[in-house]
């Protein structure tokens, strides 16, 4: 029973802290907010259609109809422009470096990892639950990674964050790969990354898209780190998310000194921007 009850009070925390990054952020072309700050990574504060909001055919909230003051936008409502969408190798690699965010892009203070970049590669989680790495699918065009750290300084350990940006030559291969990584970490709660880092405790969640404002599929993942120089075990948060045919990925280990609400902004900074940018790469 006290089990059960741990397992539910996860849960429970999992989900309240992707509620906050399930609304961050805006739509590049219909008029939403910019991306900036906000509670967590890559996700917003949504919910069903409050009183007073009209709501289209599909009976979602319809984004262009609000009539609150000051609201948000009720429903994702971006299309990519066809023409913009890559269409081989080579227009993939382009949206995937411009999209992806560099020292200068995320948050103040960040400085690169080493190694900075990778791409040309596919992770793959086998059923030993140990990561390693393979030529990319036959559906995928590209996928692309940066690594950007905090440094350590005023007693505070070290963050780790990452972007990844994935170009599939589908959006039903896009969303393939959203609907893996959910089952992911029901079926690795425990996973090596490879180097001495370990990741545990892990627990996943897909929003109801009618709590999406910022991309047409977001997940969240939460767990603990422990790696070199980590200082002990740290908070893990990690956000996956899904425009048209293209994926994005924002993760933030934490480090010594640092609160789970601290990742959550800076996983949701880092996610609001990388989707912004990936809107005007399709606009």
């Amino acid at each position: 029973m006290m089990k059960l009850m741990l397992v539910g009070t996860r849960v429970a925390a999992v989900a309240a802290a992707g509620a906050l990054l399930a609304g961050c952020g805006g739509s590049a072309s219909k008029g939403g907010d910019g991306p900036g700050p906000e509670p967590s990574g890559s996700e917003r504060q949504g919910g069903p259609a409050a009183d007073g909001e009209k709501t289209g055919a599909s009976g979602k909230p319809d984004g262009k109809e609000s009539t609150l003051p000051g609201a948000l936008p009720s429903a994702y409502t971006f299309t990519p422009n066809p023409a913009r969408v890559p269409k081989d190798a080579d227009q993939a690699r382009r949206l995937t470096r411009e999209a992806a965010l560099g020292e200068n892009d995320w948050t103040a203070g960040m400085v690169r990892h080493t190694p900075y970049e990778s791409g040309g590669s596919w992770p793959v989680l086998p059923d030993s639950c140990v990561w390693t790495r393979s030529a990319l699918p036959s559906g995928v065009l590209d996928s692309f990674t940066r690594r950007l750290d905090i440094p350590a300084r005023d007693g505070r350990g070290r963050v780790q964050g990452a972007v990844t940006v994935t170009v599939h030559r589908s959006v039903a291969g896009a969303e393939e790969e959203i609907k893996d990584t959910v089952q992911e970490s029901f079926r690795c709660p425990e996973q090596e990354l490879g180097g001495g880092q370990r990741l545990s405790g892990l627990m996943s969640l897909r929003f109801d898209q009618k709590d999406v404002r910022n991309a047409d599929a977001s997940l969240f993942e939460a767990g603990k780190y422990t790696g070199p120089e980590s200082g002990g075990t740290q908070d893990y948060v990690w956000t996956k998310s899904r425009i048209g045919p293209v994926t994005t990925a924002v993760s933030v280990k934490g480090a010594k000194g640092y609160r789970n609400s601290d990742l959550l902004r800076i996983a949701a900074e880092g996610g609001a921007k990388v989707l912004y940018r990936v809107e005007l790469e399709l606009t």
